[in-house]
C-alpha cells in the first residue's frame, strides 16, 4: 500500500464518451484537491475507446490512449477500472473479467447492474474485487452512499422520487407552457435533455433500472426488473396536467418503493403529488429523491441527475472511496449492496393489483342526463368511493370531460371498474388514469 501512496492510484477508464470525457477533465482540473482529500494522487494510466476521435481535446498523451479495453482489464498494474462504455454487451464481459481479476470496478451502468446484478456480485465475491456505482442513480446526488452508509441505522420505510431528468423536463414544459407531449419531447431533444430515441426514458424503463438498485439497497432484498410495475408518460395530455393543478396537484414520473407489511411495493408511473410536496417544485431536468427512515424521518436529496460533470463528480466520489480502501488495506469495508451477504433475503414484491392508493380518472362522456350516476354506480359496485368531481359545462362541443378523484382503492378494483365504464354507451373514449400519492402516505 505504501507503493500506492507514493506513486498514486492507477485508474483504467473504459469508454471516453460524454461522462468519460468529464472524468478526464475533472481529474485533471481538481488533481490537487482530490489528492489532498484522498491522501494519494489518482491518475489515469490508460483510457480505452474504439473511436480515436473520442480523445480529441483531452489532455492525454499517446501512452494513455488505447483502443484495447481488454488490455487495461488484464493489466496487473492497474487496480481500479472505471466502466463508462454503457450497454449490456461488451461492458458486461469486461466488468465480469475485471472483478474476476480481483480489481475494483467503478461504474455508472444502472441497466447492467439492474439486469445482471446477481452475476456481477458473484464475480466480485469469487474474485475478491470491489464494486462502486454511485453514478448509476441520481447523477451527482449521493443516493447510493446515503442508502449504504448514512442511513445504516434506519429501517427504510419508503422512498419516492424523480429519477429521470428527461421525463421531468418534458412534464415541466407541459405544465408551465401547455405544450403537447410531442412538442415538449421535441424541445427536450433540441435542448439535449432527450436522446434521438427517447423510449427508455419516456417509457419509465430508465427509472425502473434505478429503482431496482434503490430497492435492493433500502430493503436488503434482491429484486428483478420484472417485479417492478412501470408505466410511461407518453399518454399524458395538457388537459390532465391542468386538471391536476385545479385539484392542487402536479404530475411527476415517480419511482416509488414502500414497506407494506412483510412485502415491498416497487412501481414507476406518472403520479399526482400535492403542490406542498417538495418534489412538486422540482422542475426541468433536475432529480430529487425523498427517503423515509424510522429514525431520521424524511431526507430529501436534490441535484442534477445526468450530464457530463455531475455524473463525473459521482464517479470521482467512488474513486476516492476505492483509493482510501486500498491505501489502508481495507477490503469490502462496506458491503456492495449495503447489507451483509448472509442478511440479504428475498422479500415478496407486492403485485400491482394489490396496491392501494388514490386515483384521478378522466372520462370523455356524452352530454346526456344520468351519466355521472351510471359511472358512480359502477365505481360503487367495485368498492370505490368518489372524493371529488369536476364536470365541464355544456358549452363544450362533443364529449364532455368528467374528472373524478377517488378515495383509497385497490388497483385491481379500479382496473375492473374502468373496463366496465369504458363499455358504457355514454362513454366516448377509454378512461384516463393517474395515480395519486399523498405525502402522509409515505411517511
Amino acid at each position: 500500500m505504501g507503493k500506492v501512496k507514493e506513486q498514486g492510484l492507477a485508474v483504467g477508464l473504459l469508454g471516453c464518451g460524454t461522462v468519460g470525457r468529464g472524468l478526464v477533465k475533472l481529474l485533471s482540473q481538481n488533481r490537487q484537491l482530490v489528492q489532498a482529500r484522498v491522501g494519494a494522487p489518482l491518475f489515469l494510466a490508460k483510457v480505452a475507446d474504439t473511436n480515436p476521435a473520442a480523445f480529441e481535446g483531452l489532455e492525454l498523451d499517446s501512452s494513455q490512449k488505447t483502443g484495447d479495453a481488454l488490455s487495461i482489464v488484464d493489466d496487473p498494474r492497474i487496480p481500479v477500472i472505471v466502466e463508462l462504455i454503457g450497454g449490456q454487451g461488451v461492458a458486461k464481459d469486461l466488468m465480469l473479467r475485471a472483478l474476476g481479476n480481483g480489481k475494483t470496478v467503478v461504474t455508472a451502468n444502472k441497466a447492467l447492474l439492474a439486469t445482471w446484478g446477481r452475476d456481477i456480485l458473484e464475480a466480485a465475491r469469487k474474485g475478491g474485487g470491489e464494486l462502486f456505482f454511485e453514478a448509476a442513480v441520481g447523477g451527482c446526488m449521493p443516493v447510493i452512499k446515503t442508502l449504504r452508509e448514512t442511513l445504516a441505522g434506519n429501517r427504510i420505510l419508503a422512498l419516492y422520487g424523480i429519477l429521470n431528468g428527461t421525463c421531468n423536463y418534458i412534464l415541466s414544459r407541459i405544465t408551465f407552457e401547455n405544450l403537447s407531449f410531442e412538442d415538449a419531447l421535441q424541445k427536450a431533444q433540441e435542448a439535449g435533455f432527450a436522446e434521438a430515441d427517447p423510449f427508455l426514458d419516456i417509457s419509465g424503463g430508465d427509472t425502473r433500472h434505478k429503482l431496482a438498485l434503490c430497492v435492493s439497497l433500502a430493503f436488503g432484498t434482491p429484486v428483478g426488473l420484472e417485479d417492478i410495475f412501470v408505466e410511461g408518460i407518453s399518454h399524458l395530455t395538457p388537459d390532465d396536467i391542468a386538471f391536476a393543478q385545479e385539484f392542487g396537484y402536479r404530475v411527476k414520473l415517480l419511482a416509488i418503493a414502500k414497506r407494506t407489511g412483510n412485502a415491498v411495493q416497487a412501481r414507476v408511473h406518472p403520479t399526482m403529488i400535492p403542490m406542498y410536496n417538495m418534489l412538486s417544485n422540482v422542475s426541468g431536468p433536475m432529480n430529487a429523491l425523498t427517503l423515509v427512515g424510522d429514525a431520521c424521518g424524511e431526507v430529501v436529496l436534490y441535484g442534477q441527475g445526468a450530464g457530463m460533470m455531475p455524473t463525473a463528480s459521482a464517479v470521482v466520489s467512488d474513486l476516492a472511496d476505492a483509493a482510501r480502501n486500498l491505501l489502508c488495506g481495507a477490503h469490502n469495508r462496506i458491503p456492495i449492496m449495503g447489507w451483509q451477504e448472509r442478511d440479504i433475503s428475498p422479500l415478496p414484491i407486492l403485485p400491482m393489483d394489490e396496491v392501494v392508493t388514490r386515483y384521478y380518472i378522466r372520462l370523455a362522456a356524452l352530454d346526456r342526463p344520468g351519466v355521472l350516476s351510471k359511472v358512480a354506480g359502477v365505481l360503487g359496485d367495485n368498492g370505490i368511493s368518489i372524493s371529488s368531481v369536476h364536470q365541464k359545462g355544456r358549452h363544450i362541443e362533443g364529449p364532455v370531460p368528467i374528472v373524478l378523484l377517488t378515495h383509497d382503492a385497490k388497483e385491481s378494483n379500479i382496473q375492473k371498474a374502468l373496463k366496465e365504464i369504458a363499455a358504457l354507451a355514454v362513454i366516448a373514449a377509454d378512461p384516463v388514469l393517474i395515480r395519486i400519492e399523498e405525502e402522509d402516505e409515505t411517511a
